[in-house]
């Protein structure tokens, strides 16, 4: 029978710096909204009050910032370029830059800017500039996030 797992991730010798990875787009639901302040227990009227949104500078319902950061780790790991290779992540340096609302699509763009050899750690340091990207190409969230990847067994 063949093995139809999904093929394990990049290992630390397989970036550099300039590697680029761009992911499939997801639509925000109102659902995802209602399902993260559950979740987190966020329920600040600008994201699960349509009346009380309307009266903000949005004019409406907008996306949790950590819902939107949420799924782009969610749309990352799809790629499968993590997958089974790193073993934490380490760090994370984000900005928040505009809002995310009911129905925009996001997508996630992941650029190698630094890899960092950590042989006592049985691996290194990638760090990925990462950019969140809505329908129209807009910057939603970016910054930089740094995941310790498993060396190549020998």
């Amino acid at each position: 029978m063949a093995d139809l797992r999904p093929p394990t991730g990049l290992y630390f010798e397989d970036y550099q710096v300039g590697d680029s990875i761009v992911s499939q787009g997801r639509t925000i639901a109102e659902a995802d909204i209602v399902n993260f302040a559950s979740l987190s227990g966020d329920w600040n009227p600008l994201h699960v009050d349509a009346e009380a949104a309307k009266q903000t500078s949005f004019g409406e319902r907008i996306a949790h910032g950590m819902l939107v950061l949420s799924m782009a780790t969610g749309l990352s790991e799809r790629l499968g370029f993590m997958r089974d290779t790193v073993i934490a992540f380490m760090e994370l340096n984000w900005q928040f830059r505009a809002a995310v609302k009911i129905g925009d699509t996001v997508r996630v763009q992941a650029t190698v800017s630094e890899v960092k050899p950590m042989p006592r750690l049985g691996g290194g340091y990638v760090t990925f500039k990462v950019q969140v990207l809505n329908q129209n190409n807009a910057v939603v969230q970016r910054g930089t996030w740094t995941v310790l990847v498993k060396n190549r067994p020998q």
